[in-house]
């Protein structure tokens, strides 16, 4: 079986709206087929991260099928950051987002070595930018 990677990730979130804006705010989302979202056509909000796609649950009416214990804050979601280290920390910063740790040295899936720094999103989700840039 060939597997070619991700086409996207699930989230768990207590509040689907917040969660949409912060992944807007901080991380730059597009919210896909907002309308139908919010009509309820569409049980679970679309997030476009860069070439990643988060589809985001709300914790009350988890989507079947879903993963055997959705939980809000379980996740940790590491993202490719094609820029600075010092971008990522204003970011944060203009945000009021606590940086968790970093940056610190990490390596990349690909085995280059890049510099990531970690944070966490309303629920708790720990989140990763790496950066090869440096």
């Amino acid at each position: 079986m060939p597997v070619a990677g991700f086409d996207h990730v699930a989230i768990t979130v207590a509040d689907v709206d917040v969660s949409i804006d912060f992944y807007v705010s901080v991380l730059g989302a597009e919210l896909l087929h907002g309308e139908r979202w919010r009509t309820g056509e569409m049980p679970v909000a679309l997030l476009q991260v860069g070439t990643s796609r988060l589809s985001v649950h709300p914790a009350a009416a988890p989507v079947s099928p879903h993963a055997q214990s959705p939980t809000p804050g379980s996740a940790d979601l590491c993202f490719r950051y094609e820029g600075a280290v010092a971008d990522i920390l204003t970011t944060l910063e203009a945000n009021r987002v606590p940086v968790e740790e970093g940056p610190v040295p990490r390596p990349a899936s690909n085995g280059v070595r890049g510099t990531s720094v970690y944070f966490r999103d309303p629920d708790g989700n720990l989140l990763e930018l790496l950066t090869l840039d440096g």
